[in-house]
């Protein structure tokens, strides 16, 4: 794979401003791996328009900060990466598109809205209610054109990205395998395990969305370089977990929730001294997901 990294950086980017999408090969080459990351909550993009009471760095709270630069490497090893640029408290990509909350809103939402999920009642809908620490994001009803629009302008397009680059990797090999990165804070790692705080949780919808030889693969290999992991508590996985996981039809979607701990200083929102290890152990794990023959997991 030496050329894939500068097809990456010569820019083969999506040209909406919501997210990046970066691919392994040129337009029109077929997908070199099956592998396909993801990274829904990385972005730190909040435009003026959101009218928000917040100042921007508790804006920032919500973020699964610089989880993109952890996985930056991937395209150079065959790996397509899509990651958010907006920011999750502006719209929410690992959400269905329309899980709104009818009392954030000053106008009736559409019939097709869905306003009775768990998120959403937990004030974290495609629209969020409040970031992190439950602090409320606005003094003033939105307007349902305000939510269509960043649905209609971003949420879409990033799902038919996603999408899109699933179909490219099913194409070239049969199947996918989709790998959404996110980061927990230190608190909920602490509630993950009764032993010690776990460094990573790893979602697979106990077992629906993804095949077990890749979770396992996972695992080992992580717990092998000395981290301790739990599988899909406190986290089984989201929205992209729940909506592109299916075995049978081809597509493997597992989530990776890291421990805040491991990179980040969460009050300043800045990487600690940890977070040049944990990437190169994150480039170590991609190395060998993309070496492993996965031939097993064709429906």
């Amino acid at each position: 794979m030496e050329d894939c990294e500068s097809i990456a950086n010569e820019g083969d980017q999506t040209p909406n401003a919501a997210f990046d999408v970066r691919r392994a090969a040129r337009a029109g080459e077929a997908a070199p791996t099956p592998l396909v990351f993801a990274s829904p909550h990385s972005g730190r993009d909040y435009p003026d328009d959101m009218g928000s009471a917040l100042d921007p760095r508790n804006l920032r709270l919500s973020e699964d900060a610089f989880v993109d630069d952890l996985i930056e490497a991937a395209p150079a090893m065959g790996v397509a990466v899509i990651a958010a640029r907006l920011g999750r408290a502006y719209i929410d990509m690992n959400r269905e598109a329309f899980e709104l909350d009818p009392a954030m809103f000053a106008d009736e939402l559409p019939a097709h809205a869905k306003p009775r999920t768990a998120r959403v009642a937990a004030g974290l809908g495609s629209i969020a209610k409040v970031v992190a620490e439950g602090k409320e994001i606005y003094a003033r009803k939105l307007m349902f054109a305000e939510a269509r629009d960043r649905i209609e302008s971003a949420h879409q397009p990033y799902h038919a990205a996603l999408e899109q680059l699933l179909e490219e990797a099913r194409a070239a090999h049969g199947f996918a395998v989709l790998i959404d990165w996110h980061s927990m804070p230190a608190a909920a790692a602490r509630g993950a395990t009764r032993e010690r705080p776990c460094d990573m949780v790893l979602g697979d919808r106990f077992g629906a969305a993804c095949s077990n030889l890749v979770t396992s693969l996972i695992e080992r290999e992580l717990e092998a370089m000395g981290y301790r992991l739990a599988r899909n508590a406190p986290y089984a996985g989201g929205y992209t977990t729940e909506h592109y996981g299916r075995p049978a039809q081809g597509v493997h979607a597992l989530q990776i929730e890291i421990n805040r701990g491991l990179y980040l200083d969460e009050k300043a929102l800045k990487p600690t001294a940890g977070f040049a290890k944990l990437k190169s152990r994150l480039e170590t794990l991609t190395q060998t997901l993309v070496a492993t023959d996965w031939a097993e997991l064709a429906p």
